[in-house]
């Protein structure tokens, strides 16, 4: 293949529009906030660069520490949630059929064909104290008593006589549960795309061996599935970190998370300096995650060529 500095009309015409693109809607619109977030408000509407390295400082009061440390808390939690869940359903998905595999994908992917802002407010509709997920367990509730009594032992207070709903909006479980809901895809596809390309009869031999399922899972198909776990990981908690409209709907104010902060300081407290530092330090955060695994993926590529 020719060097791309030899045919300069070739990369012009498909480097530019790249490039131009990103500088419009990347570089340009980031260096206004970094101009933003080093200047104060002089008017309702007017911001002048001073320079001033106010509005990082502000980042160190306690109580918006504890909202960073509290949005780093719930997307590891949340982060965790979809690895757990994802690895086996991702196992699923690659060791099914041919037939099969295409609609398990379809299932996975589905989601993504509706708007995530009616999926949020179905998900008000299912977690709500009057809601489906509490109609269905006062409904078991409701049985529960019925068969104890048939069998005679309601007296031993085995169950509640009245069934009392889940509180799940307003809460930190609530809105740990939005975040997996809308994030579980993006864990799934990546370990899938790992284990896809695996050597099947590694885990029969094994597992032939002697080293039983759980040996398999631990020595051989963790490792094998390695790569696409960080990389679930990673593009599963910087959305999860920035997480806005989830944090907003199901934890009703209750349970803010940074980003909730960041918006307000853009529209109800109008202080668009401090949210400029705010948005900023959040990049700085998912930069370093991104330069870390970058950091692994070239020190494990020279492992690979050592080896």
């Amino acid at each position: 293949m020719e060097d791309a500095g030899r045919q300069p009309l070739a990369f012009a015409a498909f480097g530019l529009p790249v490039i131009l693109w990103l500088a419009l809607f990347f570089v340009i619109p980031l260096g206004i906030i970094g101009l933003y977030s080093f200047g104060e408000n002089v008017s309702i509407t007017e911001i002048k660069t001073t320079w001033t390295l106010d509005n990082y400082a502000r980042i160190t009061d306690p109580v918006i520490l504890e909202l960073f440390w509290r949005s780093i808390w719930l997307a590891c939690v949340a982060t965790v949630i979809c690895l757990v869940v994802g690895l086996p359903m991702a196992l699923v998905i690659a060791t099914a059929s041919a037939d099969a595999k295409p609609w398990l994908l379809l299932a996975i992917m589905l989601p993504f064909w509706t708007n995530l802002l009616i999926r949020t407010y179905a998900l008000l509709n299912i977690l709500g104290t009057r809601g489906r997920l509490n109609d269905g367990l006062g409904w078991l509730h409701a049985k529960g008593r019925a068969v104890l009594e048939l069998l005679g032992l309601d007296g031993l207070g085995l169950l509640a006589e009245k069934f009392t709903p889940l509180t799940l909006l307003g809460t930190p479980a609530g809105v740990v549960y939005g975040i997996v809901y809308v994030s579980l895809p993006f864990a799934i596809l990546p370990i899938y795309s790992s284990l896809e390309r695996m050597d099947r009869s590694l885990l029969e031999a094994s597992i032939d061996l002697g080293a039983g399922q759980w040996g398999t899972l631990r020595r051989v198909l963790i490792p094998l599935a390695l790569p696409g776990i960080i990389t679930a990981a990673i593009i599963t908690f910087i959305p999860a970190l920035g997480q806005f409209l989830t944090p907003d709907l199901l934890g009703r104010g209750q349970v803010d998370m940074i980003a909730n902060v960041i918006e307000r300081q853009f529209k109800s407290a109008n202080d668009w300096p401090f949210g400029s530092a705010l948005s900023l330090v959040l990049l700085y955060l998912t930069f370093i995650l991104l330069a870390l695994r970058a950091f692994g993926d070239a020190a494990r590529s020279r492992r690979t060529l050592r080896t």
